[in-house]
């Protein structure tokens, strides 16, 4: 028991400390974004805010982190490695913040820091369980695929989670329920180390998030935003990916199972619309809420809650059977699935319902522009008769 009661009590002190930390350094942090014009002007219809918002935020989560953990983690070669990318992420974010880079080259750079804990740190998705119930493999072995699969795993959900930072709190919030979650997870499976660097990254969102929350004084950025999603994926994967069993393969994709629908989401409409699939537009999730009559505080609770409860199930799959975990996973994929029809659904009756609604007031109009021709048809036929009247 005393084992168990020290490490509550360091993970805790993990969490308050470095919580506190952020919220201290988020007002220097903002006078930095003013002083070298990291500011997010709202130029187009996709940015909510009307007026011009200091960015750079995400620089208090990662010192707070950094500072944190190196007191209170336990570091070797892996998570040294991890650190490394973790600041090339983060350099990539400030300058992207000042000066807006194109988009590839900052996958290029996101790339090269995502190999670094990859291949020189042995950070690796070597195995998965099969997802195959038919098959006699127990799991699926990637062997020389395992470097590849991984890094695109970290670029996907570094990206994954930048794409869902276009509301007050969205990213920060759904970054800390998916710590929160993993946290958990890591408990239950006796990943402590891996457990006490959860706590250090949660508690530095929720640090920062008083300051972000609707209406929001400062932006976290690309700074942010990227560097959460690689941290997210770099832990998953030490965590994780590494149980032999069924949650190895669930787990994962449930606890970053927003980040990862929507990218999905927004890569796949934008190719099939003929678009890069880093092209911005404003059809993501939070945007069509946004679009469906909810405001910004909504929209986020909503999301909030769903993460919420992908996270709940997947604890429940870290300490049910694996046949209760594979019946579970089908009714989340069912309801996704039922629930993404209904949604579509309802999005074409709202077009239908939209363009007949257009059609009416075209044929309002015409009929109006009639009636006002003829009016005036009328009053210069009699303003005619009038002028002949008087020269008579």
């Amino acid at each position: 028991m005393d084992e168990v009661y020290q490490v509550v009590l360091k993970v805790l002190a993990a969490f308050f400390v470095t919580g506190i930390l952020s919220f201290l350094l988020t007002p220097p942090v903002k006078r930095l974004a003013h002083r070298i014009g990291a500011i997010d002007v709202p130029k187009d219809a996709r940015r909510m805010h009307k007026k011009p918002i200091p960015r750079l935020g995400g620089l208090a989560i990662y010192i707070s982190f950094v500072i944190v953990s190196l007191v209170l983690g336990q570091w070797n070669m892996q998570n040294f490695t991890i650190l490394i990318g973790s600041a090339i992420i983060v350099v990539l974010g400030i300058f992207d913040d000042r000066n807006a880079l194109s988009a590839k080259f900052k996958f290029g750079i996101q790339l090269i820091a995502a190999a670094i804990p990859v291949v020189f740190g042995n950070l690796r998705i070597e195995l998965i369980t099969n997802p195959n119930l038919f098959s006699g493999e127990l799991y699926v072995k990637f062997g020389a695929l395992a470097i590849p699969i991984t890094i695109i795993w970290i670029v996907a959900i570094t990206n994954a989670v930048n794409l869902i930072d276009g509301l007050d709190g969205l990213a920060v919030g759904v970054s800390a329920i998916a710590c929160m979650t993993m946290l958990a997870v890591s408990l239950l499976i006796g990943e402590v180390p891996i457990a006490i660097l959860l706590a250090v990254l949660a508690g530095a969102c929720v640090g920062f998030m008083p300051f972000n929350l609707n209406p929001a004084s400062i932006f976290m950025g690309d700074t942010g935003s990227t560097f959460l999603g690689f941290m997210l994926a770099t832990l998953s994967i030490q965590g994780m990916f590494k149980v032999y069993a069924i949650i190895s393969f669930a787990v994962p994709f449930l606890i970053l199972g927003l980040p990862i629908f929507d990218t999905a989401f927004a890569f796949t409409r934008r190719i099939l619309s003929g678009r890069s699939p880093f092209s911005p537009d404003r059809g993501h999730v939070h945007h069509r809420l946004i679009d469906m009559g909810f405001n910004q505080k909504q929209t986020v609770a909503i999301l909030y809650i769903i993460s919420t409860v992908l996270g709940l199930l997947a604890v429940v799959l870290t300490t049910s059977g694996e046949y209760r975990a594979i019946v579970m996973v089908l009714v989340v994929l069912i309801t996704c699935v039922v629930g993404g029809g209904i949604y579509l659904s309802a999005e074409r009756r709202k077009m239908k319902l939209h363009e007949q609604k257009l059609h009416e007031l075209n044929q309002q109009e015409n009929e109006q522009q009639k009636i006002a021709e003829q009016t005036q048809d009328a009053d210069d036929t009699s303003d005619r008769g009038g002028f002949d009247n008087e020269d008579n």
